[in-house]
């Protein structure tokens, strides 16, 4: 007895299996990004007051939530498929101003620490599922 295609049909487990790691590995890059994406939305809208009575941040220190713009426009993307890259991204127009500082106005970072302060979880999150996707 002679058995034909079982190569063809190996070479089609291993791709759908390839296919569901990726699926995975996104998952859980978009799970580790929105981590951070809390995180900072968190840090501008924690104690602050909008309209009047509000209070800017002191530099150095998380801008705090007036107009609510920059943290409504805090969101997390998943950029290409092979490799995935996530991006926690803001798009208000004066983000990288607030983050960064001017040549008027001191830095008030936002991004960078929420990032730092997720780095460890993050890294958790990948590690449980690259345990998962190996067994």
């Amino acid at each position: 007895m002679k058995i034909t295609g079982d190569k063809a049909h190996e070479a089609r487990l291993r791709r759908m299996a390839d296919a569901r790691i990726a699926a995975e590995v996104t998952r859980g890059l978009f799970v580790a990004g929105k981590q951070i994406e809390i995180e900072a939305e968190h840090s501008i809208t924690e104690g602050s007051i909008s309209g009047k009575g509000h209070i800017p941040s002191l530099p150095g220190e998380p801008p705090n939530a007036d107009t609510r713009l920059l943290d409504t426009s805090i969101d997390t993307v998943i950029v290409g498929q092979s490799p995935p890259v996530v991006h926690v991204i803001s798009n208000a127009p004066y983000s990288a101003a607030l983050e960064f500082g001017t040549s008027k106005m001191e830095e008030r970072p936002f991004m960078r620490p929420a990032t730092e302060k997720k780095r460890k979880e993050a890294a958790r999150i990948i590690a449980r599922l690259i345990r998962r996707i190996n067994r």
